[in-house]
């Protein structure tokens, strides 16, 4: 049994699909993407995993729990774990308030100076800045302070939603190497972003996604040698 099984979902804002038919398997501490053009509904299936969006059909499970039952602060407490696209930091807060408030969830409140002191040795620009306010970082700096403050949770599946958008080339291979590390570290891990080369080098499997549809799958240096994907998403 897959770690993570989306069976079947369909997502509709109001009478407009989003998402159809959509099943994915993710097993234990794998780095799985989702690729796919603007509008192809990614965000939607994140967004369904956390409990933000309900499927008006199919199902959810997390190990041997179904969760897209459940109300997404729920979700949270079975160890599902978003970043957002856009980072939504508090801005007025200072960064070390930001990571406690990732650790707001029952699992997780009681340690957060422990994971708070491991969060810091993974990215140790935080600890650098932990008494400035969030808008006085860089928008490199920021997009660490979003993935430290979703590790304060003790994630046992961490989502990346775009996480190099806007970003420089040097601060993105960056965040692709934090990517790296918190796989390693043994955090199951489901990326959506606009960089597909790097996406699909680092991904044990990756799935297509084209009008709210998956329409191909593989391991992700497969797909990378695919011409289809080179040609839609690498210009090649």
């Amino acid at each position: 049994m897959s770690f993570l099984q989306v069976k079947g979902i369909d997502v509709y804002y109001e009478d407009m699909p989003a998402v159809q038919n959509a099943s994915l398997a993710i097993k234990e501490r794998a780095l799985v993407s989702i690729i796919g053009g603007n509008g192809a509904g990614k965000t939607s299936i994140i967004n369904t995993i956390s409990g933000l969006i309900k499927p008006r059909r199919g199902e959810i499970w997390l190990e041997d729990d179904r969760i897209d039952t459940l109300p997404a602060c729920k979700v949270v407490n079975k160890g599902v774990v978003q970043i957002p696209e856009g980072r939504r930091l508090f801005p007025f807060m200072t960064v070390l308030e930001n990571l406690k408030i990732g650790a707001y969830c029952g699992r997780a409140k009681d340690d957060w100076r422990a994971t708070v002191e491991g969060v810091f040795q993974m990215l140790p620009r935080l600890e650098e800045r932990k008494n400035q306010m969030a808008l006085t970082l860089s928008g490199g700096e920021q997009q660490m302070l979003a993935i430290g403050r979703g590790l304060m949770a003790k994630p046992k599946l961490i989502m990346l939603d775009e996480p190099s958008l806007g970003l420089a080339p040097i601060l993105t291979k960056r965040v692709f190497e934090i990517v790296a590390m918190i796989k390693e570290q043994g955090t199951t891990v489901l990326l959506v972003e606009q960089d597909v080369r790097h996406s699909l080098e680092l991904s044990d499997w990756a799935y297509v996604l084209e009008n709210g549809r998956f329409v191909m799958e593989g391991p992700g240096r497969e797909l990378l040698g695919n011409p289809k994907i080179t040609s839609a998403y690498l210009g090649i």
